[in-house]
């Protein structure tokens, strides 16, 4: 069956697409769906080859479990797009899928960094592009779990030939916008660039004004880019993003930390300064500063407990706000049992599934 391009007006996208449905997960899976889909009737194999699961949310929002059991249930792998758990000796604080999980379930990038090496998001592509190329060449899903947002993005747009965003070039495309209307950015794109605009809907604003942005910074379709940044990546199928209430997450947050503290204080005194100065990239981790005070006298162990717990909430503040404005995902109530989260995820699947074949 030829592959559909996706309408450039909304009466025709809205035919195609389930934009008006009142369920939201209809609405948010037009807008990160990223190809034509081709003719379903293929074997398991090559349908694996295609299709990438991103889960992302702040830290103690249960990425880790939920990357974990779906592994299992679809068939999958999990890709850890986390800049602490690539470091070897540094378990206490980064959260790391525990020994007993990764031997059931395959990760990758956990644990492949010296604490003294300096690990940036160039080097974590390269790396997640090696790790998809081999989790699908076994024929299983890949299933990016991730907290770091660069990470995220680095598979999502590509990192080495996009560039940053600019607040001068977005408000100049909002104006014009405001103006004229998306429809009519939309199809300014569609001349420009029309492999682009065959796969962004009209509606997905966001999407829309960065190919624009894109075209205006570089002089080059963005499709040109997704092309050159994303080889032996690619879109995902689908990208997850666990949202529960602040309270809850600092619940969360408190419960954790004051549970990994008294290891953490043991794993800082058995490395520095018998391995580490302690000034290395790899402690520069959420927790290990605090713990590094407590361990030099500058801090008693109650003060520290509680710099760590504010450090870690301002940063999980941090996460939340940039992956609900930066990221194009479903949102999937978390505040939950695992279980419950897992069908809320399978349920968000298949929506989106449906949404690309309608």
């Amino acid at each position: 069956m030829a592959s559909r391009r996706w309408p450039t007006t909304t009466r025709t996208a809205r035919r195609a697409w389930p934009c008006a449905c009142p369920k939201p997960a209809f609405r948010t899976a037009a807008s990160i769906s990223c190809a034509p889909r081709r003719s379903s009737r293929r074997t398991g194999r090559r349908r694996n080859s295609r299709r990438v699961i991103v889960i992302v949310g702040p830290t103690a929002s249960g990425k880790t479990d939920l990357a974990a059991a779906l592994a299992e249930r679809l068939g999958g792998e999990v890709l850890c797009a986390d800049s602490r758990q690539v470091y070897r000796a540094l378990d206490a604080a980064t959260a790391k899928p525990p020994a007993e999980l990764r031997a059931r379930v395959p990760h990758h990038l956990v644990d492949v960094a010296d604490p003294a090496e300096a690990y940036d998001a160039g080097r974590f592509a390269r790396e997640a592009a090696a790790a998809l190329a081999l989790i699908r060449g076994r024929g299983k899903v890949p299933i990016v779990c991730g907290g770091t947002g660069l990470y995220v993005r680095a598979l999502i747009e590509g990192l080495t030939s996009l560039p940053p965003r600019d607040p001068a070039v977005r408000a100049r495309l909002a104006a014009l916008a405001e103006r004229e209307g998306w429809n009519s950015l939309h199809a300014r794109l569609a001349l420009a660039d029309p492999s682009a605009a065959a796969s962004i809907p009209a509606a997905n604003t966001q999407r829309v004004m960065r190919a624009l942005e894109v075209l205006e910074l570089t002089g080059r379709p963005i499709s040109e880019h997704w092309a050159e940044g994303r080889s032996g990546g690619g879109k995902p199928s689908a990208v997850l993003r666990l949202d529960l209430p602040p309270h809850a997450l600092r619940e969360n947050i408190d419960r954790r930390t004051r549970a990994m503290w008294p290891a953490l204080l043991a794993e800082v005194r058995a490395l520095v300064p018998a391995r580490f100065r302690g000034d290395e990239p790899g402690f520069t981790s959420l927790g290990y500063r605090s713990a590094l005070t407590v361990t030099a006298g500058i801090m008693n162990p109650e003060q520290g407990l509680a710099e760590m717990l504010r450090a870690t909430n301002a940063y999980a503040k941090r996460q939340r706000t940039w992956f609900r404005t930066q990221i194009d995902a479903i949102a999937v109530d978390a505040s939950d049992g695992p279980e419950s989260i897992l069908q809320r995820a399978l349920r968000a699947l298949e929506d989106i599934r449906e949404a690309a074949t309608a």
